[in-house]
C-alpha cells in the first residue's frame, strides 16, 4: 500500500531527545548485531496498545471508558518509569490508533478484509460511529501518545495488526491477514517507523501466517507460554477453569518459572520471543496477596538472570487505567529487582526486536 501523506510533524516547543530524524534512524536501526546469546539473562517488556479497538467486542465505553481515558496518564507514567530504570519496551500498537482523522483511517484500510463468521468481531462497521479525530474521540485515536512514545529512543513501536485482527477466527484467511499487515506497515512508515515486531491480538498465534510475516521482513513475534493453560482461544473468552488456573498461577507456581533459554525457540526470523508472564493489574479484593504475586515474578526474574535466560513480561496500558498508583508501585518493585540483577550480574533490558536480533545473530541496518 502506497501512502503519500506527509510524516507527522515534530511537536512544537522544546524537543525531548528522540523525535528527530537521527533518533528515528537509531530507533529503526534496532539492536546491535551480535552472535552471542544473553549470558546474563534478559528482561523483555511488551505492551499491547489498543484502546477501545482491543475490547470493543467484550466491553462498552460506558463500563470501561474510565480505564481507556486513563491511558492518557498511564503512557507518560510508564515511559518515565522506563527511563528511570533504563528499560527498553515494545509497544505493539493497533494501526487504527496512528490515524489523525477518520478519513485517514479509511484511506489506509485494506481492500481485502476479514469476513468473520461472528460479525461482532469485525471493526470496520464500527468506524461509522467514531469521532472525527483524537480531540473529540480519545477512545479510538492516539497519534499524540504515539508521538510521545517515539520521543524515547529506547522504546520500540511494534504492530498489534492494523485492525486488531483475529488470526484464529472463522471467516478470515491469509490474504486478509497479509492485507491487514500491509496497512499496519504503511501507516507506521508514515511516522517514519519500520515494522519489525508483531503481537497477535488476543494471543491468537497462527503458525500458518509465519511465512507471510517472513515475507514482510518481520524480525520478532510474541508467542504464548507453553501448556494448555496459556493456549490461545478463538471466538470465546477462555473457559472459567482456564481463567481460574491463570489467576492462581500469578500467585502460586503452577506453570513453572516461565523464563526460557536462548535457542529453545527457533532462531530464524521471525523469532518467537515467547511471553513469560502477563502482568495482572492490582486488584482490591486480592490486595492481601500482592506479596505472593511480587515474589513469584522476582523469583522468575532471578532464575532467568542466574541461567542467562529470557523473561518476557507483558500487559496492556489500559490494565493500569484504574488504581494507577498501586499498579505503578508494583511495577517499580519489579524494576528495582531487575535493576539489582543488572548491577549484580549484568542482566539486560531488550525490546522484542533487539532480543530477536540477538538470538538470530544479526540485526537490521
Amino acid at each position: 500500500m502506497q501512502c503519500e501523506n506527509p510524516p507527522l510533524p515534530a511537536p512544537s516547543g522544546p524537543q525531548p531527545v528522540g523525535w528527530t530524524p537521527t533518533a528515528i534512524a537509531a530507533h529503526n536501526a534496532g539492536a546491535e548485531t551480535r552472535t552471542s546469546s544473553m549470558p546474563c539473562g534478559a528482561l523483555v517488556v511488551s505492551l499491547d496498545f489498543e484502546l477501545y479497538w482491543g475490547v470493543r467486542d467484550v466491553r462498552t465505553i460506558e463500563d470501561y471508558g474510565e480505564n481507556l481515558l486513563a491511558v492518557r496518564k498511564v503512557v507518560p507514567a510508564l515511559l518515565n518509569l522506563f527511563d528511570r530504570y533504563r528499560v527498553h519496551a515494545t509497544w505493539a500498537t493497533v494501526g487504527f490508533l496512528f490515524s489523525r482523522t477518520k478519513q485517514e483511517l479509511l484511506a489506509f484500510a485494506p481492500k481485502v478484509r476479514p469476513q468473520y463468521q461472528d460479525s461482532e468481531l469485525g471493526p470496520y462497521a464500527h468506524i461509522a460511529s467514531i469521532g472525527a479525530g483524537e480531540a473529540d474521540d480519545p477512545y479510538h485515536y492516539a497519534p499524540s501518545l504515539i508521538e510521545t512514545i517515539l520521543r524515547h529512543p529506547s522504546q520500540e513501536l511494534g504492530s498489534h495488526t492494523f485492525s486488531h485482527y483475529y488470526c484464529l477466527e472463522q471467516g478470515q484467511d491469509r490474504a486478509a491477514f497479509e492485507a491487514d499487515m500491509e496497512s499496519s506497515a504503511a501507516i507506521m512508515a508514515r511516522c517514519g517507523v519500520e515494522l519489525r515486531s508483531l503481537v497477535f491480538p488476543r494471543n491468537q498465534f497462527n503458525p500458518a501466517y509465519l511465512p507471510s510475516c517472513r515475507r514482510m521482513n518481520l524480525l520478532a513475534y510474541r508467542g504464548n507460554p507453553p501448556g494448555w493453560m496459556y493456549s490461545p482461544d478463538p471466538s470465546q473468552r477462555p473457559s472459567a477453569w482456564k481463567r481460574a488456573l491463570r489467576l492462581c498461577d500469578a500467585y502460586l507456581n503452577l506453570s513453572g518459572g516461565n523464563s526460557y533459554a536462548p535457542g529453545s525457540e527457533a532462531c530464524v526470523a521471525p523469532v518467537n520471543v515467547r511471553a513469560s508472564r502477563f502482568l495482572r493489574p492490582w486488584s482490591r479484593p486480592l490486595r492481601h496477596l500482592e506479596s505472593l504475586r511480587l515474589r513469584r515474578i522476582r523469583r522468575e526474574l532471578t532464575r532467568a538472570s542466574q541461567r542467562g535466560w529470557i523473561y518476557h513480561l507483558w500487559w496492556h496500558p489500559h490494565n493500569f487505567g484504574s488504581a494507577l498508583a498501586e499498579n505503578l508501585s508494583f511495577l517499580e518493585s519489579i524494576l528495582r529487582h531487575f535493576d539489582a540483577l543488572r548491577r549484580s550480574s549484568g542482566m539486560e533490558s531488550l525490546t522484542m526486536s533487539e532480543c530477536a536480533a540477538r538470538l538470530a545473530g544479526s540485526g537490521r541496518k
